[in-house]
C-alpha cells in the first residue's frame, strides 16, 4: 500500500538526518581536495559526501585503477564503480565511514544491483577477499530476510487494521515497523534469523493491537483483545509520580496472541516464549513494558538511528516508503517456479510458490506434527530395548542428554541473542523427541534384520548416541532455517569479532564435541529411518555429508587418519571401483550399527567389558580365519570402506563437472586426470590433511594439462570452479602450504602437490601410459603381441621431493602472477636448484600474511615473478636446450642401432 506523501516526507527527513551523520565521527579530519589532487575531483567529492578517511580514499582509488586496467569494458558508470570500490576498501580496513544505504543512495542502486556490481569487480580473482565476500553474503541474506518480513507485515496489517482513517493507520503501522526493527536489532545478534525475527514481529503487532483505538481494528482482532486486566503490580517511579496512574494491562494478551499466531500459522507457545524473554527485556529497556501508551515515534527513530549507524548496513525503515534502494528485484511471472494443485483446470492449476515466511512456518508445523506422538522420554518400546541390554544404558542416555542440553542451549543463546537460551532448550527438546523416534525405528529395523533384541554393544556406545542426537538437532535447526550453506560450507566471522553468530553446519559438531567422521556414519541410516523428512531436509543432510567428505573429516585431529594408518599397516585390501560404476547408485547393506561397530584396533573405543556383541556385530567384527602359518590379515573397516566409496563418487562427479566446463575439446584427458586424482586420495591422503578435496582436483587437472601440453591456466580453472555448485573462493585463495602458513592454490601446487607427485605426473607424458593404474596387479604384465615389453603399475617417487630434474621442472606453474614478488624468487630458486631440499624450499621467510590479492596470468607477463621479459625466460631456454640435446641423442642412437643391424 503506497504511503501518503506527507508521511513520506516526514520519514525522509528522519532518514536524511541519520544519513548526514558518519557512523564514526572520530575517524580523522575531513578530506581535502589538495591532498588528493592526483585523483578525479568527482571521486573526491563522493568520498567527502560519505565521510571516508584518507586511508579508505587512497585504497579505493588504487582499487579503481586496478579494476580499470583489468576490465575490458565497464558497463556501469564510473561513480557506481567508485561506490563499489569504497565499500570494498572500507570493509577491508574495517573503518566505519558510511552505511550501505548511504552508498546506495549516492550511486543510485538497489541492494541486489550493488551486490552484483561488487562481485563483478573480481575480474582477476584478487579484488574480493574472503572478508569482503562474507560481508556481502551477510548483507544479502539480511536484506532477503527483511524484505520477506516486510512483505508479510504489509499483508498481516491488512487483516488487522480497518480503513477508516488511513493517516492514523499508516502512522500506527510506521511506528510498529520501526519498533520491530529496533527490537530485532537489540534482541538478536543473528538478525538474519527469519523465524525468530518473524516471531518478534508478531510480538510487536500484539503490543500495538491491544493499545490501538478499537475503531482502527478489524472485527476479528477487536474481539480477540482480552477484557481482563492484570492484578496490581509494582509500578515504575514515573508512574508513581502521577496523581492518577492508568490501569495496567497484562504483559501478554494470550487470546490475542493465539489469534495472531493462528492467522499466521505460527506456534503460539514459541511466540509466547519469545515475548516473555527477548521482547519483554526489550520493552523493559525502553520503559514500555507496563505503559499503556504508544511509544513516541521520535524516540523510536532516534534509537533506531543509533543502531543503524552502528551496524553500517541497510536502513530497514526504507521498506515502509518503498524506497528505490530496497526495491524487490522484478521477476517475470513465466520464470517463477509454480506449484501444481489438484482438481483445478489447467489454467488455474498453477499457483505462485510459497513466500519465505509461509514456507518456514509450514516446515516447522510439519516437523512438530510428526513429533506429536513422540515424548521427551523413551517410549515403552524403546525402554524395552534398553532393558533387554546386558548393561542397561538408560541412565547414561539421560545424563548425556542433560549435559548436552545445557551446552546446546548456552551456545545457542551466545550465538542468537542474550535472552534466547530458553529458545535453545525448545530446539533441543524437539531434537530429543526426534532422536528417540529415529533410535526406535533403527532398532526395529536391526531386530528384523538380525533377529536379536539385545543391542547392548551399540546402545552403550557413546559415539553412536551423540551422533544420532547431533543429526536430530541439525534437522531441527535446518527446519528453523538456522543452519544453511550460504557461504559454501565455510563458517568464518569477521576479523576481530569473537562473537559466534553463525549456526551453520558443522556448528553442532563443535557443540557436542563430535568428530565429523563419526557423524557421517549415521546420516544415511537416519534418512532411511525417517521417511517423513522433507526433500529440503534430506538435501541438507546430504550436503552435510558432502562437506564432511570434502573437508571437515580431513582436519588434523580427525580419527580418519588413525584409521587409514591402521588399514595400510594391517594390510587390509583396498577395493577400488572403476568410474563406470559411479553412474550407478551405490549399493551396500551397511547400517549405522555396522559402521559404529566396525573393526577397530584394540584400545581405540572403550565399551563395557560385560556387554557381549550381538550375533550380527559378532560376525562383522571378528577377523576371518587364516590358514596356519600365515600372518593374520585384519578385515577392512566398514566405515572407512564406505567413506571412500562415497568419496570417490563425489570426487569423480565434481571432476566431471569441471572437465565439462574446461576440457570438452579434450575428452581423453578426463580419465587420466581422474587416475592421478584417485591415486592421490588413495595413496597420498596426507595431502588432504587440513585441506579441501577440490584443491587436489584442481591441482591434478593443471598437472595433467601441463604434462600433456594443453594450455590451461590456473586463472581459467578457478574462474570455472567458481561457477560450480557449493563452492567458496577461500578454497583456492587460502590453501595450507605448511604448518600455520597459507597461500594460493598456485603456491600449493608448486611447493607441495607437484613436489610430492612429480614422478607420478611425468609418467603420463607417455602416450602408452594406461588410464588407470588399478586395473593391473603389482607384478608387470606383458603387452600382447610383443616379446619383451611390459607394463608396471605406477609407483610413487623414491627420490627426495626437493630434487628437481629437467623433466620435473616443466611441471612448475609459470606465466601466472600472484602474491608478492619475493615469493616468485623463492620458487625460482627452488626450481633452478636441484640440490635444494624440500624443507628449505618451503621456508618462504617470515610467515606470509593472509592472502588479500591473488593475481593470475596477465598478458605480457611470462616470468614466474610476474615481470615482463623481452624474450624467453631462463627456465624455458634451459628446457628448450635440454629438449634439443635429448632429440639429437635419440637420433644418434637410432642411427647407431640401424648401422649395427646392417652389420
Amino acid at each position: 500500500m503506497p504511503p501518503k506523501k506527507r508521511n513520506s516526507q516526514t520519514q525522509s527527513k528522519e532518514v536524511k538526518s541519520a544519513e548526514s551523520v558518519s557512523p564514526d565521527k572520530k575517524e580523522g579530519p575531513e578530506l581535502s581536495f589538495k591532498k588528493h589532487r592526483d585523483k578525479d575531483a568527482e571521486f573526491v567529492t563522493l568520498c567527502k559526501s560519505l565521510h571516508v578517511t584518507d586511508l579508505v580514499c587512497d585504497r579505493a582509488w588504487a582499487l579503481w585503477k586496478t579494476v580499470q586496467e583489468s576490465m575490458d569494458e565497464i558497463a556501469d558508470s564510473q561513480k557506481r564503480v567508485w561506490g563499489a570500490c569504497l565499500f570494498v576498501s572500507g570493509t577491508e580496513v574495517d573503518v566505519a565511514c558510511f552505511t550501505l544505504t548511504q552508498v546506495l543512495k549516492a550511486v543510485r542502486l538497489n541492494v541486489k544491483q550493488f551486490v552484483s556490481l561488487v562481485r563483478k569487480l573480481d575480474v582477476n580473482l584478487d579484488t574480493i577477499s574472503t572478508k569482503v565476500n562474507s560481508a556481502l553474503t551477510r548483507l544479502e541474506k539480511k536484506y532477503d530476510v527483511s524484505l520477506a518480513l516486510y512483505q508479510r507485515f504489509e499483508k498481516t496489517c491488512k487483516n488487522i487494521f480497518a480503513l477508516a482513517s488511513d493517516d492514523q493507520q499508516r502512522e500506527t503501522m510506521r511506528r510498529c515497523w520501526t519498533m520491530f526493527l529496533l527490537a530485532k536489532g537489540r534482541a538478536l545478534q543473528m538478525e538474519d534469523d527469519l523465524v525468530i525475527s518473524f516471531q518478534l514481529l508478531l510480538c510487536t503487532l500484539e503490543l500495538f493491537i491491544k493499545r490501538c483505538p478499537p475503531d482502527l481494528l478489524q472485527p476479528l482482532y477487536k474481539s480477540a483483545i482480552s477484557k481482563v486486566q492484570s492484578p496490581p503490580t509494582r509500578t515504575s517511579r514515573r508512574s508513581q509520580s502521577k496523581a492518577k496512574p492508568r490501569p495496567l494491562e497484562p504483559e501478554v494478551d494470550l487470546p490475542l496472541l493465539k489469534t495472531l499466531c493462528k492467522d499466521n500459522e505460527c506456534n503460539v507457545e514459541e511466540v509466547r516464549n519469545v515475548y516473555q524473554t527477548s521482547f519483554s527485556a526489550f520493552l523493559d529497556s525502553l520503559d514500555l513494558s507496563r505503559s499503556p501508551d504508544f511509544p513516541q515515534a521520535k524516540d523510536l527513530n532516534q534509537q533506531y538511528d543509533e543502531h543503524y549507524l552502528k551496524s553500517r548496513d541497510i536502513d530497514g525503515r526504507l521498506f515502509f516508503d518503498g524506497d528505490e534502494t530496497v526495491l524487490a528485484p522484478k521477476v517475470e511471472i513465466s520464470q517463477v517456479e509454480r506449484t501444481p494443485k489438484k482438481n483445478l483446470s489447467d489454467e488455474d492449476a498453477l499457483i505462485p510458490p510459497q513466500t519465505p515466511v509461509r514456507a518456514a512456518m509450514t516446515s516447522i508445523q510439519q516437523l512438530r506434527g510428526d513429533l506429536t506422538s513422540s515424548g521427551d522420554q523413551p517410549s515403552t518400546n524403546l525402554a524395552t530395548y534398553f532393558k533387554n541390554c546386558t548393561v542397561d544404558p538408560t541412565q547414561d542416555v539421560l545424563k548425556r542428554l542433560e549435559t548436552l542440553g545445557q551446552a546446546f542451549s548456552r551456545r545457542f543463546g551466545e550465538a542468537v541473542g542474550p535472552h534466547c537460551v530458553v529458545l535453545g532448550w525448545q530446539r533441543f527438546k524437539l531434537g530429543v523427541r526426534l532422536y528417540y523416534k529415529i533410535m526406535e525405528a533403527m532398532l526395529k529395523s536391526e531386530e528384523k534384520r538380525l533377529s536379536v533384541q539385545n543391542f547392548s554393544k551399540l546402545l552403550n556406545d557413546s559415539t553412536f548416541h551423540t551422533s544420532l542426537l547431533a543429526c536430530a538437532l541439525e534437522v531441527v535447526m535446518a527446519t528453523y532455517g538456522e543452519s544453511s550453506f550460504k557461504t559454501g560450507g565455510y563458517n568464518h566471522s569477521g576479523a576481530g569479532d569473537p562473537v559466534e553468530t553463525d549456526l551453520c553446519f558443522p556448528w553442532i559438531l563443535d557443540v557436542v564435541e563430535l568428530p565429523a567422521f563419526d557423524f557421517y556414519k549415521v546420516i544415511e541410516s537416519f534418512i532411511k529411518a525417517e521417511p517423513t523428512l522433507s526433500k529440503d531436509i534430506v538435501k541438507h543432510l546430504e550436503t552435510c555429508e558432502n562437506l564432511i567428505m570434502e573437508r571437515i573429516a580431513w582436519r588434523t585431529d580427525s580419527p580418519l587418519f588413525e584409521l587409514l594408518k591402521q588399514e595400510h599397516g594391517g594390510g587390509a585390501a583396498d577395493q577400488v571401483e572403476t568410474p563406470a560404476s559411479f553412474s550407478q547408485p551405490l549399493q551396500h547393506n551397511h547400517t549405522a550399527a555396522d559402521l559404529y561397530l566396525s573393526p577397530m584396533r584394540p584400545g581405540l573405543r572403550v565399551l563395557p567389558p560385560e556387554s557381549p556383541p550381538t550375533p550380527g556385530s559378532q560376525a562383522s567384527s571378528q577377523p576371518s580365519a587364516q590358514p596356519a602359518g600365515q600372518t593374520p590379515r585384519l578385515p577392512k573397516s566398514n566405515s572407512l570402506s564406505l567413506f571412500y566409496k562415497k568419496l570417490y563418487r563425489l570426487a569423480y562427479t565434481r571432476l566431471q563437472i569441471l572437465c565439462s566446463y574446461l576440457l570438452s575439446s579434450h575428452p581423453e584427458l578426463e580419465p587420466i586426470i581422474w587416475t592421478l586424482f584417485q591415486h592421490t586420495l588413495q595413496h597420498e591422503h596426507e595431502l588432504m590433511r587440513d585441506r579441501h578435496l577440490d584443491q587436489l582436483m584442481m591441482s591434478a587437472m593443471y598437472a595433467i594439462c601441463k604434462v600433456k601440453s594443453v594450455d590451461l591456466r590456473f586463472k581459467t580453472i578457478v574462474t570455472a570452479y567458481k561457477n560450480m555448485p557449493n563452492t567458496n573462493q577461500e578454497t583456492f585463495k587460502h590453501v595450507l602450504i605448511t604448518e600455520g602458513k597459507y597461500d594460493s592454490i598456485i603456491i600449493f601446487y608448486n611447493v607441495v602437490f607437484m613436489q610430492k607427485l612429480k614422478t607420478n605426473i611425468l609418467q603420463y607424458a607417455s602416450t602408452r601410459i594406461p588410464q588407470s593404474p588399478y586395473k593391473f596387479p603389482n607384478s608387470p604384465l606383458r603387452v600382447p603381441g610383443s616379446n619383451n615389453v611390459y607394463i608396471s603399475p605406477l609407483k610413487s617417487s623414491r627420490m627426495s621431493p626437493g630434487i628437481m630434474t629437467p623433466r620435473s621442472r616443466m611441471l612448475v606453474s609459470i606465466g601466472e602472477s600472484f602474491g608478492l614478488s619475493n615469493r616468485f624468487q623463492k620458487i625460482n630458486q627452488m626450481v633452478n636448484s636441484g640440490e635444494r631440499s624440500f624443507k628449505r624450499a618451503l621456508d618462504l621467510g617470515s610467515a606470509p600474511k593472509p592472502l588479500k590479492r591473488l593475481r593470475f596470468d596477465v598478458d605480457g607477463q611470462d616470468e614466474a615473478d610476474g615481470s615482463k621479459s623481452g624474450g624467453d625466460s631462463t627456465l624455458i631456454q634451459k628446457l628448450a636446450e635440454m629438449s634439443s640435446t635429448r632429440s639429437r641423442m635419440q637420433e644418434q642412437k637410432m642411427k647407431e642401432d640401424a648401422e649395427s643391424k646392417k652389420e
